[in-house]
């Protein structure tokens, strides 16, 4: 979002293009930062609530291992396949080389990113809940400072904000290694190619990917519906409908990163507590959860609909394409308050082990009901049909996540009322 704002106000509108091409791609690795993350951070709350130290270090190096390897792979591939990439993302001779310079740079640090997520979220896990809010801090800091510096004071343009945010990532990631050592020092974990040999083990990589892969998937969906919508767009509005869907999803992610940062934080309590059977502090997590993210994201929403036309102009000068940006804006977020319980409902179903129902419902809402609803709607109405697409969908998945969550409470509590009773057998 910061790359955006700078590239937007001081490169050009066809900068924004090329960075709508390149968002598929950092998804990608953020995708597969976050299935990582998410599923070793759920199964240290577990091992943590059952007290099972040693799995709790073999999934912490696990996870680590796992990181780096899948990290390299994927930054090689798209490497070698760039321009192919680029050029099936929906690039156009305006955005292609601005796309091409950008990526070119922030596949480097794509392993640092993902590397100091999967730390902090394991840090979480176990207690240190500040630690990703710093780094995010830090990063986020850094990278205004240097992209200030390289794309307003030395005219380095798309390149310079690629450079700042691998700057910026690289910062945040010495943060969180930084603070890693502490939790190293007192589960006395060991990196040596010795013991490392001795705890990588298939089960371990298997539950985090088992449990992240919800994760993942609403992650890459963003990016699997931003290769498909670019690729419409493209074809039915030209370059300036690229540059619009690149801001209003840079913009929309205000409410999102609310949204799924509440749901994940309520992901190691539930799991905790699952894995000690203390199903009253699980729906207590649930109800707090909805609470915070329906009032979180109703205020924002509030704000971005009210100040759309200044927010959205923060990133665009250009007068024609921010008249229907705003538009197209406010249609896609008409909705959006109503999709909290939607993100909700997948992180507890990951928490409480059901990792299959977690995977239907990521999968639901983009890749179900918005692929097939924005095709559609772009044949019948044109663009504004694209638009129109994302509250249909989001209203359409909130509905189902209500019946969902009531499933979910309903099984808590016939695991309370057994658990209960157990008790009173045991005392008489």
């Amino acid at each position: 979002m910061v790359d955006t704002v700078f590239v937007g106000r001081y490169v050009g509108a066809d900068a924004i293009g090329g960075l709508t091409i390149a968002f598929p791609i950092q998804r990608l690795m953020i995708a597969i930062g976050m299935l990582i993350s998410i599923g070793a951070s759920t199964s240290v709350s577990r091992y943590l609530g059952e007290k099972n130290i040693e799995h709790l270090k073999q999934t912490i190096i696990n996870a680590i291992m796992l990181t780096i390897v899948s990290l390299t792979v994927v930054i090689l591939i798209i490497f070698l396949f760039k321009k192919s990439i680029i050029t099936a993302l929906g690039a156009s001779v305006n955005t292609f080389s601005f796309a091409e310079q950008y990526i070119t740079i922030i596949l480097i640090g794509g392993i640092f990113q993902c590397l100091s997520t999967v730390i902090c979220y394991m840090m979480n896990a176990l207690g240190n809940t500040r630690v990703t809010l710093y780094s995010n801090i830090i990063g986020s800091i850094f990278n205004i400072a240097i992209n200030y510096i390289l794309v307003v004071l030395m005219n380095y343009g798309v390149r310079g904000a690629a450079i700042a945010t691998v700057v910026s990532q690289i910062l945040a990631f010495i943060f969180a290694i930084s603070r890693f050592r502490i939790v190293k020092k007192n589960f006395e974990i060991s990196f040596s190619f010795k013991y490392i040999r001795t705890v990588i083990e298939k089960e371990f990589v298997f539950n985090i990917i088992t449990i992240g892969f919800s994760t993942f998937i609403i992650e890459i969906s963003d990016a699997v519906v931003s290769v498909i919508l670019n690729n419409i767009l493209v074809s039915h509005g030209g370059d300036s409908a690229i540059i619009i869907v690149g801001v209003i999803t840079k913009v929309s992610m205000f409410m999102f990163i609310t949204i799924i940062g509440i749901s994940s934080s309520m992901q190691p309590i539930v799991a905790y507590n699952y894995g000690r059977r203390n199903y009253t502090k699980m729906k207590e997590a649930l109800k707090i959860a909805i609470i915070a993210v329906s009032g979180a994201s109703m205020t924002f929403w509030i704000i971005l609909m009210t100040f759309s036309n200044s927010i959205i102009g923060f990133f665009l000068r250009d007068a024609e394409i921010l008249k229907n940006a705003v538009l197209a804006f406010r249609i896609c977020i008409s909705i959006i308050p109503v999709i909290g319980i939607y993100y909700i409902c997948i992180y507890y179903y990951q928490a409480i082990d059901e990792a299959k129902t977690s995977f239907l419902l990521s999968i639901y809402r983009q890749l179900v009901i918005f692929i097939p609803v924005s095709i559609l709607f772009v044949q019948l109405f044109g663009i504004v049909g694209a638009w129109i697409a994302y509250p249909v969908s989001d209203i359409i998945s909130a509905i189902t996540s209500i019946h969902f969550i009531k499933q979910a409470t309903g099984e808590s509590d016939k695991h309370l009322f057994a658990t209960n009773n157990v008790i009173i057998n045991l005392k008489k």
